[in-house]
């Protein structure tokens, strides 16, 4: 019992809050370098009904085919920042026209912002929750279930069941953060999960 009462929890619970506070900036940092290289893809459905739901996967793989074009070119995530910017009325009207093509009269806007994302994990891939740089399609009232992906570098997955290949643009430490590829994964990937969701809970607060 001396030896539990004489033991220096006080010195033991500030170095925990110390790795605490060093693990939350590493995440953040981690993070904030993974949304330099990347810009998503979120394409917003007008309702959940299974027709708005199929009409925004086709809608997805028009503008998808669009961008990969577009991007083509891209050496880096600003370099493909400036052409989606310079494109957006021409991608809007991709978009628009496939609305159209399927018989529907839903307005559309297609913007390029700065959006949180929570974590969104695919088959072999994940990105951790944060704040990136989006190309947003909506669809109508853009009221429905959502989709993901990253538009640049090509990681998009057309299905569930695809994985993503490899992009040269990430960094192969990005890379392997994303693709559970890094043995220290697991362990990483939560603490950027959990510290970007903090901040975006406390930002709503």
């Amino acid at each position: 019992m001396r030896i539990l009462s004489s033991f220096p929890w006080r010195r033991a619970a500030a170095l925990f809050c110390a790795c605490l506070v060093c693990t939350a900036l590493w995440a953040e940092a981690a993070q904030g370098r993974l949304a330099e290289q990347v810009i998503r893809l979120h394409v917003l459905a007008n309702s959940d009904s299974q027709a708005d739901q199929a009409l925004k996967l086709h809608v997805r793989d028009q503008v998808l085919e669009e961008t990969q074009r577009l991007l083509a070119p891209a050496q880096d995530a600003a370099g493909a920042a400036d052409l989606l910017r310079a494109n957006l009325d021409g991608l809007t009207q991709t978009a628009q026209a496939a609305v159209a093509a399927w018989g529907y009269d839903y307005p559309v806007s297609v913007r390029l912002e700065e959006t949180w994302f929570p974590t969104r994990q695919y088959q072999g891939a994940a990105l951790p929750a944060g704040d990136y740089l989006a190309l947003r399609v909506l669809i109508g009232a853009a009221a429905g279930h959502n989709w993901w992906c990253v538009v640049f570098p090509s990681l998009c997955l057309p299905a569930v069941s695809e994985t993503a290949q490899p992009a040269a643009a990430l960094t192969q430490e990005n890379y392997a953060l994303i693709t559970e590829e890094d043995a220290g994964y697991t362990f990483r990937f939560h603490l950027v999960e959990w510290w970007e969701g903090l901040k975006h809970w406390l930002a709503e607060e």
